[in-house]
């Protein structure tokens, strides 16, 4: 089985868990590339972004799209 069709059955198993376990598996994936990128990070930053993605995963807080912190900014100014 050759590298293409290995990433295609692990992409579909992947689309197939549920929305929580896909969530963990983006963001898991995502701290990989960012430990392979070599961009040092200091302990502070570290813990922050440890925080903020507890807050997210435990529904603390709620994110809000690009568009609508456009939206919301452009109606503030008005």
């Amino acid at each position: 089985m050759n590298m293409k069709a290995n990433t295609e059955q692990v992409l579909d198993a992947a689309l197939h868990l549920p929305h929580t376990d896909r969530a963990f598996l983006v963001e898991r994936l995502l701290e990989s590339l960012d430990a392979e990128s070599g961009f040092p990070l200091s302990e502070e930053w570290r813990k922050e972004i440890s925080r903020r993605c507890a807050e997210i995963d435990s529904g603390e807080v709620e994110l809000v799209s690009g568009e609508q912190v456009f939206k919301q900014a452009f109606k503030a100014l008005a």
